[in-house]
């Protein structure tokens, strides 16, 4: 059986119409799937913005995936923090509960330190921030509580390192 592994993929583009629906297509065309995507200006005075990706697949796919996204002509560098060292990542959630298990929902978020935005109306909404298995752990432990709807805003991905990108 193939070793498929979840990857998180940082894509440096110029901030420029179409980009992001050139490398978007470059997945959709090959029939990779894309389970998460964040873009965002890095640099307002150098026009470049960074897209996370989070894909699944073998290493062999990964590495096709890395060396056609290095070809589009907008892209600067690509890092896999699959393989990279040093990186961390985070996401951020928006969750909603009923409000009828208000107290039980409160004193069950504390150990995530999911904080409480919304507990005056017939429902409670957290925000969490941390990595993705922490965010999935919280939704885990919310959903018997009554979770109503979740929203996540993709990875976000950096390296501890002061030299790379």
């Amino acid at each position: 059986m193939a070793d498929i592994k979840r990857h998180i993929l940082t894509v440096q583009v110029d901030n420029e119409a179409g980009v992001l629906a050139r490398v978007v297509g470059l997945f959709s065309a090959r029939g990779y799937n894309i389970e998460s995507l964040t873009v965002a200006e890095t640099d307002a005075a150098q026009h470049t913005s960074r897209i996370t990706i989070v894909t699944s697949g073998t290493p062999a796919v990964v590495e096709q995936i890395e060396a056609q996204l290095r070809r589009l002509v907008p892209v600067h560098g690509v890092v896999n923090w699959t393989s990279a060292k040093g990186g961390i990542e985070r996401e951020m959630a928006l969750v909603k509960l009923d409000g009828g298990k208000r107290d039980a929902a409160l004193k069950a978020a504390e150990p995530f330190k999911a904080r409480a935005l919304e507990t005056g109306g017939k429902t409670l909404v957290f925000e969490i921030m941390d990595a993705p298995g922490q965010i999935d752990a919280f939704i885990a432990a919310m959903r018997p509580l009554g979770l109503l709807d979740v929203s996540r805003t993709g990875v976000a991905a950096i390296s501890r390192d002061a030299d790379a990108v």
